[in-house]
């Protein structure tokens, strides 16, 4: 027996040795690999050991209730208890356990979590398990709620879960929930957490220029409901709020009935100046120069570029055409073109968001405005003196045309429109006469920089008039003798550009003073300039070459920097370019 188990024993051995001696074939092995099913299974029995109190070395106390526990599978899970359990902490060391301010059913769930791995997130408790896994530092278990709360916001609740998302700094969903808050103002400001709002925070809503409205109305009605919620506590604040209402967009109609005739405006005196704001912006249009006259980014109303005209690339062929450009699609629509009106050399100004060009290539007194609600060209009354590389600029609501050729002289001229009677009237002449020269309005004073004097020669002369006493008076030079120039004023700084300069010059009129503040990428003159969304649009003109150009571009005072922008439908110089609103829904 003994020699016969000796034998199978010794077969069995030299069988193994033969397997695996066998060159012509692979080393066998086997991984045993019981998957999640095996990680479940010790999860399982973990937890019964947890309820039977098995093992357990810690207990949790919540709330009054005791939590017996296992300080490895806490440490596993948590971040929190791995720092206390594995350092020098006092609490590590302790049997007991006290964590304050959690409840006792939220700590319930996590330990549910932590050990079977499972857990049902839902409204009634989301709020707990979200402070709960912050605290213990359980990151998976905290963006869960995370992405639970953003998948819930609702214009009923986005500020409190702004305002929950804001005290744990959680900058995601804090930032979420506000730019809904800002694209849904019109149904959030309905609801009663927005009139629950601080006075500080319904500012920085207003103020933000991702502020979705359709119309400014709905700003409007949102601020006084938030006001009216409690008045005395809040009617305070109207002034510092109404500030961020952008009352010269209101229809002239709602404000007259709405605004001027609400009491509690009518008893705060501080609103006086913004009515009287509102009320100029009626009466000038565009010529107010303010951030509450600006559309809002979203707004149905927008600012919208209109090009007149020019010459084409050769400077040969006179343009009929009339385009609009809508910066935020940056979008050309075509408009009606000036019937039988091809001329060039010819100024372009706004009015109570009218377009307005007069003049023209040879010495014509036409004088066209573009009705924007109507889209049509209506003539009106003729300049006196026919004029061509003259300039127009609107000031207290009244058109100044300003020097210019008559094909024999420069012209010191000066004519003034008056819409009301539809008449041109003479004023004091320019103390030189001019043309080519750059002329706007800024300040309430009237300004002509620079031009020609003859066929050879320029000017460096800064000309100002000033309404009031219909007298001119020279100020600081500017800073090179140019024609074919272009200026715009934007926050009470005048712009220049153009003179086959490449630099863009500014002048402050309360300093009387010169700065150059950027460079283009070329020289250029005879170019389109207008403001725009708070930038200079720089578009067209001819280069040194004498050509005129499709380019486009954009100056940024508040960075200084410039920026090449879409092409324009065609290469055009001595066109007209100006700004006016337009509702995007037309």
């Amino acid at each position: 027996m003994h020699r016969m188990m000796k034998e199978e024993s010794s077969f069995r051995t030299s069988s193994l040795e033969n397997m695996t001696r066998d060159p012509s074939k692979e080393k066998l092995h086997m991984k045993l690999c019981s998957g999640s099913c095996h990680a479940e299974q010790i999860l399982q029995t973990l937890n019964s050991y947890r309820q039977s109190g098995i093992f357990t070395d810690v207990v949790l106390l919540i709330d009054g209730q005791e939590f017996p526990c296992h300080r490895a599978t806490l440490s596993a899970n948590s971040t929190y208890f791995r720092a206390m359990f594995g350092g020098n902490l006092k609490e590590g060391h302790q049997d007991i356990i006290n964590i304050k301010k959690i409840s006792a059913s939220t700590m319930s769930l996590l330990l549910d979590y932590m050990y079977g791995g499972n857990i049902i997130i839902q409204e009634d408790n989301v709020e707990g398990i979200l402070e709960l896994s912050d605290l213990l530092q359980i990151s998976k278990l905290r963006d869960a709620c995370v992405t639970f709360l953003e998948g819930q916001l609702h214009p009923c609740n986005c500020l409190g879960i702004m305002k929950f998302a804001d005290s744990f700094s959680i900058a995601s969903l804090t930032e979420k929930s506000k730019r809904f808050m800002l694209e849904c103002f019109v149904e959030v400001s309905c609801h009663e957490e927005f009139l629950e709002m601080g006075v500080k925070e319904l500012v920085e809503y207003l103020s933000d220029e991702q502020l979705v409205v359709p119309k400014e109305e709905v700003v409007f009605e949102a601020v006084m409901r938030w006001v009216r919620h409690d008045v005395p506590a809040r009617k305070g604040a109207l002034k510092d709020l109404l500030e961020h209402v952008r009352l010269p967009l209101l229809d002239p109609t709602y404000f007259l009935e709405k605004v001027e005739m609400d009491g509690l405006i009518q008893d705060s005196k501080e609103c006086i100046p913004l009515l009287h704001e509102a009320r100029k912006y009626y009466i000038l249009g565009n010529e107010v120069s303010s951030l509450r006259s600006r559309p809002r980014r979203f707004m149905e109303l927008a600012e919208v570029i209109i090009v007149i005209g020019g010459c084409d690339k050769k400077g040969l062929l006179k343009l009929p055409f009339t385009d609009l450009y809508h910066p935020k699609s940056r979008q050309w629509t075509a408009l009606s073109s000036v019937p039988g009106y091809t001329k060039s050399e010819f100024a372009a100004c706004t009015l109570k968001n009218d377009v307005y060009i007069s003049g023209g290539h040879i010495s014509s007194n036409d004088v066209w405005v573009l009705s924007s609600q109507l889209n049509v060209w209506i003539k009106v009354a003729c300049l006196q003196k026919g004029r061509w590389r003259h300039k127009m600029a609107t000031l207290q609501g009244k058109i100044y045309a300003v020097g210019g050729f008559d094909g024999f002289y420069r012209l010191s001229s000066v004519e003034c429109y008056d819409t009301f009677s539809n008449s041109w009237s003479t004023l004091a002449p320019l103390p030189q006469a001019v043309s080519s020269a750059a002329v706007v309005s800024c300040l309430n004073k009237l300004y002509v920089l620079g031009g020609a004097v003859d066929d050879t020669a320029n000017t460096d002369k800064v000309q100002c008039y000033d309404p009031e006493d219909n007298k001119w008076t020279l100020l600081s030079p500017t800073p090179f003798y140019q024609r074919c120039i272009s200026a715009v004023c934007l926050d009470n700084i005048i712009y220049v550009v153009g003179g086959l300069l490449s630099k863009i010059f500014s002048y402050n009129p309360r300093e009387d003073s010169w700065q150059e503040v950027a460079t283009l990428p070329g020289p250029l003159e005879s170019c389109g300039l207008t403001v725009c969304g708070g930038k200079i649009y720089i578009l067209g003109g001819r280069d040194e070459n004498g050509e005129g150009t499709d380019k486009a571009f954009t100056f940024d005072p508040v960075t200084g920097s410039v920026e090449q922008q879409p092409p324009l439908q065609r290469c055009t110089s001595y066109h007209g370019c100006v700004t006016i609103l337009q509702r995007m829904n037309r």
